[in-house]
């Protein structure tokens, strides 16, 4: 039992007091932040907006973290959970004073107390959740489900880090957060730092009980023995009591910690440890009102949000509040001018100890340029386009390898990907690195490794918290998913894009490295599991978010591939998405080449059309993609043997922002630039990895959209050959060489012979692969010639 006497306790519960003091009076006040007169009516704001009831358990765990930071000299960092209850938060960096260095203007004292209060959820302030703009936090917390993802993320490879995450009882009801429980068997003892989860049971939800809360304490432990997890509890109402056994429980948790970690580093223990996990059991909205218009809040799910909702008509309501404020005993707490009075401050940590100013929740403060390896190393020779073939997962995953090999004393880049690193062809990583993995090893596995950098667990959720956790604390990293599964994190993306926007407002926000996912296994090569695998609208999600933040890339062949990854692990606030293939393609550029083109974004391939610089071409064939860049190239070159006499321009764009207008995304071309590529008034063929219409969409303002046609993916999927997917969605170089005949003025009568052999070509096609099981030799066996 922590030995802690009553002056100690009468100090965590001065602090406590005060937090919930500061977080009523966000919720509810714009004047007399003092109560140095009685409460009116006008010191109330016309909207109150805010989450009471998870603050006072969040106050508390604040509270008795700073004790043991301070008595430990630990560095610790905190994930909220219950990012709605940011007063509470917002409150404790107040009374540590990282808020008003942060933000001078909020001084810490009455003057300042009065702006925290009134900035809260009012229109020119601050949001009522946990948000970038609270200093000591990497979680947003608005939607539920991936804190503890988050917190594993921000500990790999900090071996000096307490992360510390609450639960809240309805988050732990999520997919994502059941998943993340199990990020434990991939935590390393020795190189990774520790995390400490404390579920909140505090009983509700906005409107209905919380299952765990309602679980029986015997059954709640086996749960949580099951994830790996030797439960400590906390429970109780009476503030005294509370502390004691909360002071206890987080003594028994970091020392249990010193064992293991101690255990792991200097005594060589492999074996897997059971962490800590404490389980708070508090009322929901505690020391709040017990009763409103005689109903009971205190300890249901009336306390979730306002308790007392008409205080400015309703003078009951008016007295209730200043009741509940007055029962903190604020001149206790705060003397004449505002300040918090030394008692309140006993055990608040000194400098970068304090929660709010960790250097790990400003990540790119600790953040180091990657040391990438020179890709001439790794890229292919092209003497002539086409002549060869790669994987282009394959030439990158040596890179990356490298990569590993040169960060592996230093530990601060990690590839995460769900159980697909190897069938991405990114297997040369483990070269360097194994698989991250604290559980069970049999012999017939392979890679696994107790401090490997490669994390591969099957939940896209997991893989994407613990990317996000340990970007936003200063580290580097690359998530490898098949292009139709990671649509699974669709809203953690936009979560994240929005965390970034909101930063590069914040100067004291440091640029943090870029979130890079790489989607391979794409639609257009599904031979084996066909529809239920293909989905390329991962871009079209992205691409309606913040144009500041992200990119969209889709180089064609394995050079342009590792251009495009030399850059975009390099970026800093951004999410880039990059699609590639991981079969075997056509090289069309060498290095030098792919470099200058993917600096260009989009650009025009002379060598592949049969423009004579004298005249405009008759078409454009234009391509975004490796299986769209391939069909037009073969197009071009069906175009050279039957309409020789048609000057064909093909452009190929690897930046798809560049279709937009420069003001609408950085990366935009200007019109000029775009018509001088594209042209006015020629017809442009547009073969396009994924759903025809975002090309449409994103070039809908150009003054030659008129003439814009677009292939792409429709929707139609199966298992079969790889050229008969191209065929049923249009995408073929036949089909694009019928457009071509369609659309340019003149053509359909002249070229009529030529238009009908390319549709019996087609209809050649379904016969030969029903009959044979595989592509028309001409196809299969198809090389550039030009």
């Amino acid at each position: 039992m922590t030995d802690i006497d009553d002056a100690e306790l009468r100090a965590l519960d001065a602090h406590w007091r005060a937090a919930n003091y500061l977080a009523v009076g966000q919720i509810y006040l714009m004047g007399n932040p003092l109560l140095s007169r009685p409460l009116r009516a006008e010191d109330v704001k016309p909207r109150l907006l805010g989450h009471w009831g998870t603050s006072p358990g969040l106050n508390l765990v604040h509270t008795h973290l700073n004790r043991v930071i301070r008595s430990r000299g630990q560095d610790a960092l905190c994930i909220w959970g219950p990012g709605h209850g940011g007063p509470a938060v917002l409150a404790n960096s107040w009374l540590e004073g990282t808020y008003s260095e942060t933000y001078p203007d909020v001084s810490r004292d009455a003057e300042g107390m009065a702006r925290l209060f009134r900035q809260f959820s009012f229109p020119g302030g601050v949001p009522s959740h946990v948000a970038p703009e609270t200093p000591g936090s990497i979680h947003e917390g608005g939607e539920l489900g991936y804190s503890l993802s988050h917190a594993y993320g921000a500990a790999l490879d900090n071996p000096g880090l307490l992360v510390a995450c609450v639960i809240g009882d309805g988050e732990a009801e999520t997919g994502p957060l059941a998943a993340s429980w199990h990020s434990n068997k991939f935590l390393d003892p020795v190189n990774d730092g520790a995390v400490l989860p404390i579920l909140h049971l505090n009983g509700y939800k906005i409107a209905n009980p919380a299952v765990l809360a309602r679980l029986a304490e015997g059954e709640l432990d086996e749960l949580m023995r099951g994830y790996g997890h030797e439960p400590i509890h906390v429970t109780g109402d009476d503030p005294m009591t509370v502390h004691r056994a909360m002071a206890d429980a987080m003594d028994t948790a970091l020392d249990r910690i010193a064992v293991i970690q101690r255990a792991a580093r200097e005594e060589g223990v492999t074996q897997r440890p059971r962490w800590p996990v404490i389980l708070l059991r508090t009322p929901k909205g505690w020391t709040g009102p017990a009763e409103v218009d005689g109903v009971p809040v205190e300890g249901t799910w009336r306390a979730h949000q306002v308790p007392l909702a008409g205080v400015r008509d309703n003078p009951e309501h008016l007295r209730q509040l200043e009741a509940w404020l007055r029962s903190y005993r604020p001149e206790e707490l705060f003397d004449d001018h505002g300040r918090p009075r030394d008692q309140v401050l006993a055990y608040v940590p000194e400098g970068d100890r304090r929660l709010g100013a960790s250097p790990h929740a400003n990540g790119g403060l600790l953040l180091h340029d990657l040391p990438i390896p020179p890709l001439e190393r790794f890229a292919v020779p092209v003497d002539k386009p086409g002549a060869t073939l790669h994987e282009p997962t394959h030439v990158l995953g040596d890179l990356l390898a490298t990569l590993m090999e040169n960060t592996s004393a230093r530990r601060d880049f990690r590839l995460v990907g769900p159980d697909e690193t190897a069938s991405n062809r990114l297997q040369s990583v483990y070269r360097a690195t194994g698989k991250a993995w604290q559980a069970e090893t049999l012999d017939v596995d392979e890679h696994l490794d107790r401090h490997g950098r490669v994390m591969e667990i099957l939940s896209e959720h997991t893989c994407q918290g613990w990317l996000e956790g340990y970007l936003l604390t200063g580290r580097h990293g690359l998530f490898s998913c098949y292009e139709a599964f990671v649509h699974l994190v669709d809203s953690m993306v936009n979560q994240h894009i929005k965390w970034l926007r909101t930063t590069r407002r914040l100067p004291w926000r440091r640029p943090v490295a870029s979130l890079n996912y790489l989607l391979t296994s794409h639609v257009w090569r599904q031979d084996n599991n066909g529809f239920s695998h293909q989905d390329p609208g991962f871009i079209d999600h992205v691409l309606n978010k913040a144009p500041e933040v992200v990119r969209v890339y889709l180089p064609p062949d394995a050079n342009t591939l590792l251009a495009v990854a030399d850059h975009v692990l390099r970026s800093r606030d951004y999410v880039n998405v990059v699609v590639a293939g991981k079969q075997p393609c056509f090289d069309w550029l060498g290095l030098d080449a792919a470099r200058a083109h993917c600096a260009r974004g989009a650009g025009i391939w002379d060598w592949a059309g049969t423009e004579d610089g004298v005249r405009e071409p008759d078409v454009v064939l234009a391509c975004a993609g490796d299986v769209p860049t391939l069909e037009v190239l073969a197009a071009a070159q069906l175009i050279r043997s039957h309409l020789p006499n048609l000057a064909v321009r093909v452009v190929n764009v690897v930046d798809l922002a560049r279709l937009l207008p420069t003001q609408e995304h950085p990366h935009g071309m200007p019109d000029a630039e775009f018509d001088a590529l594209f042209t006015r008034d020629k017809p442009v063929i547009f073969a396009y990895h994924g759903y025809p219409w975002l090309i449409h969409r994103l070039a809908y303002r150009r003054a030659g959209h008129a003439n814009l046609h677009v292939r792409g993916y429709k929707e139609i999927g199966t298992t079969t050959t790889p050229f008969d997917m191209v065929v049923r969605n249009d995408l073929d170089r036949y089909r694009l060489l019928m457009d071509v005949i369609d659309r340019v003025p003149g053509m359909a009568v002249r070229a009529a012979p030529v238009r009908q052999a390319m549709e019996d070509t087609r209809l050649r096609h379904h016969a030969w692969i029903r009959e044979h099981g595989t592509d028309l030799p001409e196809v299969a066996d198809w090389t550039w010639a030009g």
